[in-house]
């Protein structure tokens, strides 16, 4: 890479930055335009940002100040909230600007060493672009391992409900009880129901919120028996022993299908990889050998033959190992 372009990357690096910290300067007109309003009924109010701790780290001290700068940003855009939303969904103890902070940062790292391998700024652009979407991608796994494991322990947790209610604890100190005794993810989620009664929440809008916030129908059919049996009556301990006996047979035949499909899934995961890895590793390695894939017409014809085979066989091989239960 000439000294130009690096020159014209710094230039732009430069130029993004100035944008953000203009665009971060008005961030607290609102607070100061209430405070003037407030001064002119109840006297001097004073409006100052809140202080933060410094840790002694001077890296993690500078990423501090940046997403302190960035949530006010982000917290104008309907997106932060569905990203706070699906880090939480996929265990990650991350607010939404550290996140993005540390996807972007990836992104750049990657479009860097790319770019200097390349010789192209060119080649630095789609980098940060695919870093987002391969993020996306994996919360969506660590989304599809939490929900799992939630539901492997619904059978047992609705047991120890079951008992706790038996031995005469409200549904309340029975929720408490699986928050103290259960383990995670499904601890975590009774322990948030619990302290949002203890805040005032009603029982049945804390059950609603854990139904949007975990997506399982097992839990739904659960916090439905128990809606109506607030309603109509009944013995809800037994309920609870029935439905855990379905919850736990459903979840053994899952586990006895996912053993005998595991085969297939890998083969499919390999057949579907292999390709896209071996074509970037002869990119980096012989770029000469791979060049003509990316340069002539007949290639990238072949390259668009490729990857919608490619699509279709791991669509239809997700297909045929999908079965529900």
């Amino acid at each position: 890479m000439n000294p130009a372009s690096l020159i014209a990357a710094a230039l732009v690096a430069s130029s993004v930055l100035a944008f953000v910290a203009f665009f971060l300067s008005g961030r607290n007109k609102e607070a100061e335009e209430m405070a003037r309003r407030l001064n002119q009924y109840g006297g001097t109010v004073a409006v100052t940002a809140p202080q933060r701790v410094k840790t002694g780290n001077a890296l993690r001290d500078l990423i501090e100040s940046i997403t302190a700068g960035l949530n006010p940003v982000l917290s104008r855009t309907s997106h932060t909230g569905k990203l706070a939303d699906d880090l939480q969904k996929a265990d990650i103890k991350l607010k939404s600007s550290e996140w993005i902070l540390m996807v972007a940062g990836l992104g750049t790292f990657i479009g860097l060493l790319v770019a200097l391998r390349f010789g192209s700024l060119i080649a630095f652009v789609p980098c940060p672009f695919i870093a987002w979407i391969l993020s996306g991608l994996f919360l969506r796994l660590r989304q599809g391992r939490r929900s799992r494991r939630f539901n492997s322990q619904l059978g047992d947790t609705l047991t120890l409900m079951s008992n706790a209610l038996k031995a005469g604890h409200s549904f309340a100190q029975a929720l408490s009880t699986v928050a103290k005794n259960a383990n995670p993810p499904i601890a975590e989620e009774f322990g948030r129901a619990t302290r949002e009664i203890a805040l005032g929440i009603s029982v049945d809008d804390a059950l609603n919120h854990m139904v949007k916030r975990n997506k399982s129908d097992d839990f739904d059919l659960m916090v439905t028996a128990v809606q109506i049996q607030r309603v109509v009556g009944g013995n809800l301990a037994e309920i609870l022993d029935t439905i855990a006996y379905t919850i736990r047979e459903r979840v053994r035949i899952q586990g006895e299908i996912r053993t005998l499909t595991a085969q297939a899934r890998a083969s499919g995961t390999i057949i579907t990889l292999l390709p896209i890895l071996l074509a970037v590793f002869l990119s980096l390695v012989s770029p000469t050998y791979f060049g003509p894939m990316l340069t002539d017409p007949f290639g990238h014809i072949l390259l668009g033959v490729g990857i919608l085979s490619i699509a279709i066989g791991a669509g239809i091989i997700q297909k045929i190992v999908k079965i529900e239960v």
